[in-house]
């Protein structure tokens, strides 16, 4: 009996700073014309986005945060197959009735996501009064064995979200692709920086100076140095780089 009113009382003492740690991960706020976007940012690739009493998690990652305490999600958008980007007991506990899971095809052919709308390369789809365009996501240079690109065209997506008039660009797991040349008017762009991966420092800048965003966030940083990345982000014009915690 002892030793259950010690746990219990060790438990009450930890709930509290546990609650706090999740409480403090960083927030922006990205106003539209249709309502602002919360954006919070749980780390590596894992984002979980508020508009309009809607929530969208992005890849969502048990190592990045107690998904448990967090609220439920009505969209979930998974962007390829890889475990740091497909946690099934994550999505299990955000998913409530009525959570609409959209992924890539090799998530749902490689899971047991049960419904999942499934989104390819080149899709437009409006879900949940949301629409997103997806994009190819993929390796032109680092390969897992020659050949053997770490992300091969055409498994895993990125997404741009239409929120009114502001579009939200989460790159997913790629390199600096031509097909970023066609995307016009990005406000907001996730851009992931994380050899061997996705993009080195200087696919970043040829991928930024390609977008020409409003607001940059690179993400899926693992040990990039940051201070590299923000020297070599600080003359384009016209963009405002900012840096969070997304190792």
């Amino acid at each position: 009996m002892r030793k259950k009113l010690f746990f219990v009382c060790v438990l009450a003492l930890l709930l509290p700073s546990l609650a706090l740690a999740q409480s403090q991960k960083p927030v922006d706020v990205i106003p539209t014309d249709s309502g602002d976007v919360a954006i919070t940012f749980l780390g590596h690739a894992s984002l979980m986005l508020q508009w309009r009493g809607q929530v969208i998690d992005i890849d969502p990652w048990s190592a990045q945060a107690d998904y448990s305490r967090l609220p439920k999600a009505d969209l979930v958008l998974v962007t390829h197959e890889h475990r740091d980007h497909l946690d099934v007991a994550a999505i299990k506990a955000i998913r409530k009735p009525g959570t609409v899971i959209a992924a890539s095809a090799p998530v749902v052919v490689k899971t047991a996501v049960k419904g999942a709308v499934v989104l390819k390369n080149g899709d437009t789809k409006e879900l949940l009064g949301i629409r997103v365009d997806v994009v190819p996501a993929y390796n032109r240079v680092h390969m897992r064995a020659p050949g053997e690109p770490f992300h091969p065209l055409g498994q895993g997506n990125g997404y741009v979200l239409h929120f009114g008039s502001t579009r939200i660009y989460v790159a997913g797991d790629t390199e600096d692709i031509p097909e970023m040349a066609a995307l016009t008017g990005v406000d907001v762009a996730f851009l992931p920086v994380n050899l061997p991966y996705t993009m080195d420092v200087d696919m970043l800048a040829r991928a930024a100076e390609l977008l020409r965003p409003k607001v940059l966030y690179p993400y899926h940083t693992g040990d990039t140095d940051m201070a590299a990345v923000a020297a070599a982000l600080k003359n384009l014009p016209g963009v405002e780089t900012r840096i969070r915690p997304m190792k």
